[in-house]
């Protein structure tokens, strides 16, 4: 006879065998294939103008629709996922078929303004995906009189900058440096810029907007509520619903600004003179913007590098003279000369501030294309509090001869001294309220180059972004939703994200913003359908919010 303690029971073990056996599945999930032609069906079921809009991985265009707008080409290998279809929607009534049969055909969504993601995040995703590319959204309506802007978000900024000039040459956008990128990421990300510390970011002048949610929804500032629109003003918009357009405050501007570029090399004392410029940053007047970037060059006739920082200023306060006695009063270390300054409309600062030559303004303000062609590249950022001190500026200038001249762009654009220290950091989701500066890091290579070699300088500008590190304040350690990295830390491929690895990277980019976007989320995206590397994680209903920190509590 059989010992029954050695008996299996089927009743007690069929439960712990299902539990398993469903841990399993979550773990692995299903490798069949999305079924495109049934999204593709539906959407011409739900929205019959859909098929003039749609492009497949079998249409001819499919390849050059998709990289047109990627600006970043280290996500246009082979090896990257590409999206199973396409759309190019011009009606609103698309993107309602849009979220209704990515929703049904468990189909997730990237929507794309500009391209310039910097992670391809608007483009690039790590599961089956379609790419909804908003390029036709491009209305504009400018109200003189009220001094406000309706903006398509597939608009650049270049184009829209361009345009507001044409129609009213004393009034302008406040937003980004350069023309290409996107209306849509730029502002939803919050959007620094010339007029920065004079008028605040792009997210600080919008006044009303419009979006379809996950439901197909269209709503509007009055309709969306609060919490939604302080959300998609520096959150980035994509994580709640499709922007449709900003409303904009605009601003007015001179008809002329003054504007030089100045070098000086490591010889000439570039160590001091950035250190000096920090120091009286913060003093000088709110119409001036203000960038320098430390960057390797060749010295002519010798083939010998040197290091130097080119000072970029721009001045709309007043004409040479002006300007002049500013700098004679405040930096005359730098040696500003008459012949070093000259006057343009304020239309052409953009190219200048951005140093690209041109023939023709029109095209370079409205030109889609990368502008300088299109490369691989990596981009870490900082914002500091405080002067880098000059042993803190000689480690970064001797960091850059460690690789070629032409691999690597820093540019450090001060925010301090202006609207930016007054604004309080909870206003909009940006918190970046009373920095110093903003500082780029950027490391370029060849498509064509090796793995050592890509992986080289991905090392090298990490190594930069540890040396500034010493010198920024931290924990968090202050980041820039529109400049996105992925370095610090993604969300799980599969499952839930946790609170606490989300806040890895949420709390560097929004600070004590971050837990209100997440109760924002947790609201109007319940099934996290708009999910991605980087998306605020869904909170069940058994969290509670404080209503004065916005601190998700069991």
């Amino acid at each position: 006879m059989k010992n029954p303690k050695a008996m299996i029971n089927l009743h007690q073990i069929l439960p712990l065998f299902v539990l398993v056996l469903s841990i399993s599945l979550l773990a692995f999930p299903s490798s069949a294939k999305p079924d495109d032609k049934a999204f593709v069906r539906c959407l011409l079921n739900r929205e019959p103008s859909t098929s003039t809009i749609i492009y497949t991985r079998s249409n001819s265009s499919f390849l050059s629709v998709l990289d047109f707008l990627a600006q970043n080409a280290r996500f246009l290998t082979p090896e990257t996922l590409k999206p199973r279809v396409i759309l190019r929607p011009h009606k609103e009534s698309q993107i309602q078929a849009a979220f209704y049969c990515g929703r049904k055909h468990d189909l997730q969504m990237r929507v794309r303004s500009g391209g310039h993601d910097f992670e391809g995040a608007s483009y690039v995703s790590r599961k089956p995906f379609f790419l909804l590319d908003m390029f036709n959204f491009q209305s504009l309506s400018v109200d003189s009189k009220s001094k406000t802007a309706w903006i398509g978000v597939g608009r650049s900024l270049g184009q829209t900058y361009y345009d507001i000039y044409t129609i009213n040459s004393s009034l302008a956008l406040t937003g980004g440096f350069w023309p290409t990128v996107g209306v849509g990421g730029h502002i939803s990300g919050g959007g620094y810029g010339a007029f920065t510390r004079q008028h605040g970011l792009a997210a600080d002048n919008v006044l009303d907007a419009r979006i379809i949610d996950v439901n197909g929804r269209i709503l509007d500032r009055k309709s969306m509520g609060e919490d939604l629109f302080w959300a998609i003003r520096g959150g980035v918009g994509s994580d709640f619903g499709v922007i449709l357009s900003y409303k904009m405050r605009l601003v007015e501007v001179p008809p002329t600004a003054v504007v030089f570029h100045v070098n000086r090399t490591l010889e000439q004392n570039a160590v001091q003179l950035v250190y000096k410029w920090q120091q009286i940053a913060r003093s000088l007047p709110v119409e001036l913007t203000l960038t320098v970037q430390p960057r390797c060059v060749a010295q002519a006739g010798t083939g010998n590098v040197t290091a130097q920082a080119e000072f970029i200023t721009a001045y709309r306060g007043g004409g040479v003279d002006d300007l002049l006695s500013v700098f004679g009063r405040f930096f005359p270390e730098l040696g500003l000369t008459r012949e070093d300054c000259h006057v343009v409309t304020w239309i052409e600062v953009y190219p200048f501030l951005i140093d690209v030559r041109y023939d023709n303004l029109r095209d370079i303000m409205t030109n889609r294309n990368p502008l300088g062609g299109r490369n691989p590249f990596k981009w870490k950022v900082d914002f500091a509090q405080d002067p880098i001190p000059p042993e803190g500026l000689q480690k970064i200038f001797d960091h850059l001869f460690k690789i070629p001249p032409q691999a690597s762009q820093l540019g450090w654009t001060i925010f301090g001294g202006g609207v930016m220290d007054i604004i309080p950091p909870s206003r909009i989701p940006f918190p970046h309220r009373g920095k110093l500066m903003i500082m780029r890091q950027i490391v370029f290579w060849n498509a064509n180059d090796t793995k050592e070699v890509v992986q080289s300088r991905l090392n090298w500008v990490r190594n930069l972004h540890d040396i500034t590190g010493a010198y920024v304040p931290s924990n968090p350690r202050a980041q820039y939703a529109d400049y996105r990295d992925f370095d610090l830390g993604v969300n799980k491929l599969y499952g839930k994200t946790s609170l606490e690895r989300a806040r890895k990277w949420g709390l560097p980019y929004f600070g004590g913003n971050f837990d209100r976007l997440v109760r924002v989320k947790s609201l109007v995206d319940r099934e996290n359908y708009l999910e991605s590397e980087q998306s605020f994680p869904v909170q069940p209903a058994k969290f509670r919010f404080s209503e004065n920190s916005g601190v998700a509590v069991e």
